[in-house]
């Protein structure tokens, strides 16, 4: 299932899959190359500037992450790999929940589906030659079932204010139609999501940080409701509810294949990444040119 190192796979692919959109967008010239896209000074610094030390900097990795989707996607095709729309929802539940992940992490989820998907199918390549027994499986199941048991989880934002007559006042702005994100940038003294817009993520009762304080009051919520003021250790807060993640227990069968892979890939013992596969999709490229 979902490890740290996977998760890092994950957030490092879709960085470089972010820097793609960018340079993509702001390739597009249209005679734009001399365009002045900052000024300092009686100094300036224009579009092709601007997007030559983008490539300069992040060139080569965002074209390898590029070739590295499309070849995958080939080689998958190739060898009659799919990957299910329930596989891929069943990940990100557990992203989400596992790591905290919020919107301001996942601010375009279709990307993250992408990046998913992708893992998933090199994972599948990996592995599709190696065997592993039922009985394998289901023992590791068996051993490890508290990793397939996904806890009712709450997307949260908070305010976060030193005295309570600071969070009423707070509250008095918000229902006087004070925008929660901005106030928390303006207000919160939690400098981490404060820079958020007061994100927090996915919470639930495993994290000790915020369960204790903040779990009762946001049971009694609906979507896009707050509550406060909320004493806690660091001052009093305001807590708004985004959305919800019922728990829920998966079967066996739902994660089979998951597991067969975090086996296989176990057994194989050795470090292979995409870029093992270019050969067979004969793989060119400019960086090989010069």
């Amino acid at each position: 299932m979902v490890d740290k190192k996977y998760l890092k796979s994950l957030v490092v692919g879709l960085l470089l899959l972010n820097i793609v959109t960018i340079i993509f967008f702001l390739s597009r010239d249209n005679g734009g190359s001399k365009e002045v896209v900052a000024t300092i000074g009686n100094e300036t610094i224009t579009r092709q500037e601007w997007l030559g030390e983008m490539e300069e900097r992040y060139g080569r990795d965002v074209l390898s992450e590029m070739i590295d989707q499309k070849a995958i996607a080939q080689l998958a095709n190739k060898y009659d790999i799919s990957i299910s729309k329930k596989a891929v929802d069943r990940e990100l539940l557990l992203v989400k929940t596992m790591y905290g992940s919020g919107s301001n992490e996942m601010v375009d989820e279709e990307k993250w589906r992408q990046q998913i998907q992708y893992s998933i199918m090199l994972d599948e390549l990996l592995t599709k030659d190696v065997v592993v027994e039922e009985e394998d499986l289901k023992k590791f199941y068996e051993e490890n079932s508290s990793l397939y048991k996904i806890p009712t989880a709450y997307h949260l934002s908070h305010i976060i204010v030193e005295t309570e007559e600071e969070a009423i006042k707070a509250i008095e702005e918000l229902e006087q139609g004070t925008s929660f994100e901005a106030l928390a940038m303006e207000r919160s003294i939690d400098e981490f999501s404060a820079n958020q817009g007061g994100d927090i993520g996915y919470v639930s009762e495993e994290m000790d940080q915020y369960a204790r304080d903040y779990l009762a009051a946001v049971q009694k919520l609906k979507e896009n409701e707050w509550a406060g003021p909320i004493k806690t250790d660091n001052g009093f807060s305001i807590v708004l509810l985004h959305d919800q993640i019922k728990g829920r227990t998966f079967e066996f069968n739902d994660v089979k294949e998951s597991i067969r892979r975090q086996i296989a890939l176990e057994q194989m013992d050795v470090t292979t990444t995409a870029r093992d596969f270019w050969e067979e999709a004969k793989v060119d490229w400019f960086y090989e040119q010069n």
